[in-house]
């Protein structure tokens, strides 16, 4: 039998259902000490970029649009301010990009280049495992992101709605979704350069057009259809309202799409990492 023969022969175990046990937290645990070390700059790091962001477009850019009409969770007219909206849009954006950071580079290097995988996996710990406390390593790494941003808006007044501790848990999921399609690349990449395709051909154009920097209603039909497949574009529509003090609508869709997406990727992401530890 071939080695292609082989290899196909036995693809299909790489398929199976994932096979998790709570010996995933030791290997978070094991993240979280090695990471409190560099905790600081690693925030300073996470937060400056989306407060720049912030600051340039939502009190440079606010001053000329000023406010911003888009369509309620309750279907009326409404009108908010540029900073807040950009707020509650570019809060996602952050959780998403900690957690894609995390989740490749980081884990990249675990994986691959420190071969930590490797050594912990001499313990009695699977495959399955580290990888589940990867992605939730990622998420919470986007959590705390989050919430250091979020305590920032509070503090400048953007919003002051009690409704945003609703906004965590979604913060968290979108950690969760985004961590997982980020493992799928982490899978399949031979060196830190793979990840600039990710970064510019799916993540860039998904920040423009999942309504972070400006209302998707302006849209071609065509690329609306488009954004309503995009991850982002459900959390920001989840996170958004919460901000102006209201209730989402369609709420259970949109929490369906970002569990589906997290749910399917991460079965492809373990599927594809599996068989990248066997041959």
């Amino acid at each position: 039998m071939t080695a292609s023969t082989a290899q196909t022969a036995s693809s299909p175990r790489h398929w199976r259902a994932p096979q998790l046990s709570s010996r995933f937290w030791p290997v978070f645990l094991r993240n979280l000490l090695v990471w409190r070390k560099l905790a600081v700059p690693s925030l300073v790091g996470n937060i400056a970029e989306p407060l720049i962001w912030l600051v340039a477009f939502g009190y440079g850019m606010g001053a000329l649009v000023g406010q911003v009409s888009l369509t309620g969770p309750d279907g009326l007219p409404l009108v908010v301010p540029y900073i807040l909206f950009l707020a509650s849009g570019s809060i996602c954006m952050s959780a998403m990009n900690a957690a894609t950071f995390e989740a490749l580079y980081s884990s990249f290097s675990r994986m691959h280049v420190q071969k930590t995988w490797d050594g912990i996996m001499n313990a009695p710990v699977t495959l399955d495992d580290v990888l589940l406390a990867e992605m939730l390593w990622a998420a919470f790494k986007a959590l705390f992101t989050a919430t250091a941003i979020l305590g920032v808006m509070l503090a400048l007044g953007i919003s002051h709605s009690p409704k945003l501790l609703v906004a965590w848990p979604v913060l968290l999921l979108t950690g969760i979704t985004f961590s997982c399609i980020a493992l799928i690349f982490n899978a399949l990449a031979k060196g830190y350069d793979f990840f600039t395709y990710y970064f510019t051909l799916f993540l860039t154009p998904m920040m423009f057009l999942s309504g972070v920097f400006f209302p998707r209603e302006q849209l071609p039909d065509v690329v609306l259809w488009l954004s309503n497949l995009l991850p982002l574009t459900h959390a920001v529509e989840l996170v958004r309202p919460l901000f102006m003090d209201q209730w989402p609508s369609q709420a259970a869709l949109h929490l369906g799409v970002l569990v589906g997406y997290a749910v399917v990727a991460f079965w492809i992401a373990l599927a594809l990492t599996r068989r990248r530890f066997a041959s």
